[in-house]
């Protein structure tokens, strides 16, 4: 019982209902129980999902792919994660007209360094600055939910799509480091994670992770917090809106945000105001440089 993650009052309420705790777990595939997973005759508070069991060949044709064991135990986190985390997620967006006139202006030296100077580079630069200055949002909720862990240092995690699942390696000490840095780290976390050459080191620990569909599609999306972190921030494809100057309209390209976070630790004024904060050092990059 020790290995399963649950808070002393769901504990407590399993002993009263005389309900084995690792059992439980074990029946729901996971090792974190909530007191709604003590409750019988509901299939969706016992986790029984003995009615998706399904034929599906009945229907017509079919293929099985078995799901790896790396993807196994992401779905068991995330399933975890939906599960006990009451999350909210808060839509924004940002101006990123000063980002691409930077890099344009900063092409010829990017060349030079052979560092690929993306986007994603100043979204991370203005994350570790934002979380500095919200140090709630640097945080972990311990496993009882009764204590709140603040953390001195920042490390960013970066999702990697990759053909063997997503990755979440993280970049160490971002706030203390400079964008040409940072371009240079994520294109090297990415490379090696698509070749499944991360190290345990490379993985955990993050303060807050960056999911980016940029590249894909998208206007908006609500990601799945993380677990021990507390938020995860969203990003899409930025797209042009049109922004009045007094009578005159003018394209401004933008770009979507999307930042959920666990309700138990942050509130939504809380959530609006670190994303203006975070939208106005996007807004003026040359910050970051600094």
């Amino acid at each position: 019982m020790s290995d399963i993650i649950a808070s002393p009052s769901t504990r407590r309420l399993a002993r009263e209902k005389g309900v084995d705790i690792a059992e439980r777990a074990k029946a729901l595939g996971r090792t974190t129980i909530a007191p709604e997973d003590l409750e019988s005759g509901s299939t969706a508070a016992t986790g029984d999902t003995g009615y998706w069991d399904v034929d599906h060949s009945h229907y017509g044709p079919v293929t099985t792919e078995p799901m790896s064991r790396f993807a196994q135990v992401a779905a068991r986190n995330m399933a975890a994660a939906q599960t006990l985390i009451p999350a909210v997620t808060h839509h924004d967006r940002a101006d990123v007209s000063g980002i691409e006139a930077l890099r344009k202006t900063l092409k010829p030296e990017a060349q030079a360094r052979g560092v690929k100077l993306t986007a994603l580079a100043f979204h991370v630069a203005a994350l570790a600055r934002a979380l500095r200055a919200f140090p709630r949002f640097n945080a972990s909720l311990s496993a009882d939910g009764q204590t709140l862990i603040l953390k001195d240092y920042v490390h960013i995690g970066i999702a990697v799509d990759t053909a063997h699942g997503l990755m979440v390696p993280a970049i160490r000490d971002a706030d203390q480091k400079g964008l040409w840095q940072i371009g240079a780290e994520i294109a090297d976390l990415a490379a090696r994670a698509q070749a499944r050459k991360i190290g345990p080191d490379d993985m955990g620990g993050a303060s807050m992770t960056i999911t980016n569909l940029g590249g894909i599609g998208g206007t908006a999306f609500t990601p799945i917090v993380n677990p021990p972190e507390v938020a995860i921030l969203g990003i899409t494809r930025t797209e042009a809106v049109t922004v009045w100057d007094g009578d005159i309209p003018r394209p401004v390209p933008m770009v979507p945000l999307d930042l959920s976070y666990d309700h138990r630790v942050i509130n939504g004024a809380d959530a609006a105001r670190f994303m203006t904060h975070y939208a106005g050092l996007i807004a003026d990059p040359r910050n970051m440089l600094i």
